[in-house]
Formats: structure tokens, sequence, C-alpha cells
């Protein structure tokens, strides 16, 4: 008997240490606990839906959730670095071990049997199967429950689920059309192991969003790695820009904005001023992300260990992630974020945007520094994006002045933005969020929904100089081998 829903919520408890590759299938595994027998269970053992829920994010932060020995399985930061080398923006500048070249020569997005298409596909079907027993132990998809603690369970489970299924149809689909038929479909009452139209998936996520919002209004979180409601605004926020209804992806980017985070401050941006590094979960403009202590045990298979100079891993001993050479002579020498990456011991790699305080090279054994998942920088962005697709720019400009001041100053940021206007504002806010959310994940949604051709400079280990256009097949992940095999549906078009 394959483990149950039971095993896996323990292991998720314990990060999902020992868990192994079996996992619930809502629909080929036929012998595991059903959702009516998680719910049942879970009245008896109410510790057993916090444990799922909790385990949810100890999942996004796991190594090797998937596939032992793979040094790239590192949960969604593994995810986000693929994403950042498919963009083009993150040059996988040495390889000294080879863990990232199928991705970075593209050739893994267009095998459908290498295995990081399988990680990364089983990685969000896991959140999605894990987020649909928890909705059904707190009434289902159509639940309206009153007391507070059972509404911040179903809204945080239901974002969760969103989350999974937002980044699923971003990295499956070459570009969004809503009639083309992309994933499975699983909430955890309805079941097509075909792949649904575009439409369905998509019309799951604002529902499952626009609840969560509902539900989660008047929660505060204990912890940032818990989903409250500026987070689920945040995803709404950038499924709308996906498919292209910038007006409404403004209203949610704005109430993002409007929550109360700060922009991260001058100093905070680069080494060596005060506060900074993107390395610190108390970082005030970081609404989403996981605290990393020593008790953790985090060592060497990390996303740290993979992008961190100052960490004792690969980035460290020779493969080398750094900041594509054509995108870095784009920022102005008066910019403060010029100054995250290195130009000699460590040549363009963010050695003052990520790195262990500690600044020893390969000097941090056991990791600390801890993981970003969202911040309010993003939504600026977005915001701003959308206005200017919408016509608005006026509303465009402020927000831009507003958000560069801290990095070019006030002067500088308006005579930069001001005179723009049309696609030249619009490439200008594109450009921003480049430079801005280097390392981050983030510059792959926005080539996709910008619909961008890339260039990649000179200092890609593969295929320097190449250009790639947003939908072409090399920039998307393929549905994987073992889905193939296992899913006879697959194949089929509704």
């Amino acid at each position: 008997m394959k483990r149950s829903i039971i095993c896996l919520t323990v292991c998720a408890s314990l990060s999902f240490l020992g868990c192994g590759e079996d996992f619930l299938d809502p629909v080929r595994n036929t012998n595991v606990i059903t959702s009516e027998d998680f719910a049942e269970f879970s009245e008896q053992n109410p510790e057993l839906i916090e444990g799922t829920l909790d385990g949810i994010a100890s999942f996004m932060i796991q190594d090797q959730g998937i596939i032992a020995g793979q040094h790239y399985d590192l949960g969604q930061k593994g995810v986000d670095i693929w994403l950042d080398m498919l963009s083009g923006d993150m040059a996988l500048a040495t390889s000294s071990y080879g863990w990232y070249n199928g991705v970075a020569n593209l050739v893994t997005t267009v095998d459908f049997t290498a295995t990081e298409n399988r990680i990364v596909w089983d990685y969000y079907y896991k959140i999605v199967n894990l987020s649909n027993s928890v909705i059904a132990s707190a009434g289902g998809n159509n639940a309206e429950p009153e007391g507070a603690e059972v509404r911040r369970i179903l809204g945080q489970a239901k974002a969760s689920r969103a989350y999974a299924y937002f980044y699923l149809a971003q990295i499956f689909q070459t570009e969004y059309d809503p009639a083309e038929p992309i994933l499975p479909y699983y909430d955890g009452e309805f079941t097509d192991a075909a792949k649904v139209p575009a439409s369905d998936i998509y019309d799951l996520i604002i529902s499952d969003l626009t609840h969560a919002i509902e539900l989660l209004d008047g929660y505060t979180r204990e912890l940032k790695n818990q989903i409250d409601k500026p987070i689920a605004q945040g995803l709404l926020a950038y499924t709308y820009a996906a498919m292209g209804n910038y007006a409404d992806a403004k209203v949610y980017a704005d109430a993002v904005i409007n929550s109360g985070y700060p922009l991260t401050t001058t100093g905070e941006l680069a080494y060596p001023g005060a506060g900074s590094g993107f390395n610190d979960i108390n970082s005030a403009s970081w609404m989403w992300g996981f605290d990393l202590t020593e008790d953790l045990g985090h060592q060497l298979l990390d996303w740290w260990g993979q992008m961190d100079y100052f960490t004792y891993s690969y980035a460290w001993a020779g493969d080398s992630k750094a900041i594509d050479d054509a995108l870095y002579a784009q920022i102005p020498d008066n910019d403060i974020r010029k100054t995250q990456f290195g130009t000699a011991n460590a040549p363009l790699m963010p050695i003052n945007k990520f790195f262990d305080p500690g600044r020893t090279a390969g000097g941090q054994y056991i990791i600390t520094t801890d993981l970003i998942f969202m911040r309010v920088e993003e939504f600026y962005l977005l915001s701003a994006e959308a206005a200017a697709k919408t016509g608005d720019e006026a509303s465009a400009k402020a927000t831009m002045i507003e958000f560069l001041t801290n990095r070019l100053g006030s002067s500088e940021a308006s005579a930069y933005i001001s005179p723009l206007s049309g696609n030249s504002l619009i490439n200008a806010i594109y450009l921003q969020t480049r430079i801005e959310l280097w390392g981050e994940g983030k510059s792959y949604l926005a080539m996709k929904r910008n619909q961008k051709t890339i260039q990649r400079g000179s200092n890609h280990v593969f295929r320097a100089g190449e250009s790639f256009i947003y939908n072409s097949d090399e920039l998307s992940f393929q549905i994987p081998q073992n889905e193939i095999d296992n899913n006879p549906s697959i194949n089929e078009q509704n």
C-alpha cells in the first residue's frame, strides 16, 4: 500500500524528511485515504489539519523534496533559479559541477524525460493535493465557515492551491491562451486527469484567491511563512496581469502597496549599507518568506548554496550564477543596485545583494540566512506596468518615481521617468523589473506577460549572444515522462 496522507502530514511537519517519492494522487492512487476520510480523521485529530498546512510552508523550502540526490531540487527557490535562467537575466557564468547545464543550455525544457520537468510538476501538484485535503477538512470548496480559525485555515489552503496552479500555468503553457488545454484539474471534489483549458485553471485560481482574501480579512499572522491577505492579493494581481487584465491587476497591486509594507531603504539595498542584504526575514519590505534557523540543518543543498559566494557550497566552489552582463550594462552608475554585483573575485555575482553577513568566502556552513518569496516592490512595479498599459501614464510615472527615489535619488528618478510615454514607459518599467527583482524568480513572469524576446549577453557558459522569443518551446517546461506514463488521460484534448 502506498503511503497515506497520515504519513504525508507527519512528514510535512518534519519538512517532509523520509517521505520518499510516494505521494497522494487523487486519481491514480485509489488505495489511499480519501478527502472524506481525512475530514473525519481531522475531527478527532485537529492538529492534523494544522500540521498539513504548516507542511506546505515547510515543503516550499525542502531540499530534495521530490527526488533524492538531485542538488537542484530546492522547492520554490530552486524553481526560481531555473526561471531566472530561462529569462536570460541569470547567467550560469561558470560550471564545475554541471547541475544547471541542462536548463542553462535550454535542453531540459525540450526533453520531457529530463528530471527537472518532473521536479517542477510534482512539486506544485503535491502542494495542490495537500491544499485539497485541508480545504476538504475545512468544509470544502464552497464552505463559508464562521469561526476565525477555520476561516484562516481555509483561506490559507485556498491561496496555497492558487499559488501552485498559477505557477503550473505559467511554467507549462508557452503563452496565455484561455482555450488551450494545459493541465489536469484537481480541486478535491472534481477531477479531470486530462488537460483542461487554461480558462478552467485560471477560473479556479481567481475563485480561490478571491475567497482567500475574504477569509483572511482581519487575520494577523505570527510568522512570515504563513499566507495572509496581502499575499493573496499579490498573487491575484499577478494572475490578472498574466491574463492581460491590467485594470484588475492594478486594483490588487495597489491594495498590496496600501497594506503598510515600506519600500526597501537605500541602505538596505546593497552592502555595506545599514541593514543591507536580502538575507533577513525581518526586513520590513518582505511580505512572504521563510526563517532558516540552525536547528533546521540546511547546509550545502539550499538556494543559498547555489547563489551565495559566502556560503560553503556550489556558488563559491565553481558554479557561479551572475547577472547577465548586457543587463548589468543597462544599470546606471549612479544606481545603488549596480553595487549589488561583484566585479573582482566574483564577477557579476550578487555578493552585495544575497550574502551571508559573515562575508567569508565559502564561510557559511549551517545556513541561517533567510529565503524570500515576495516583497512589496514587486507590486509597485506591477502597479506601474498595469497603469501604463491601461493608459494611466500619470499614475505609472508617479509610482515609478516613488519606487526609484531610493535607488537613484528623487531628482534623478524624476528626470529619468517624467519624459517617457507609450512603449518607452512600458519598456522602462520592464527594465526596472528585471533589475530590481534579479535573482528572485520574477523576471520570467514579466518576460511572458510583456511578450519579450530575450537576448543573452556574453557571460553565459551556454548559448551566449543567442535570442529567444518568450513563447518558444525552450522557455517553458514539458509535462514530464512520469506523468505521461502514469496518466493515460494526459494527452486527451477537451
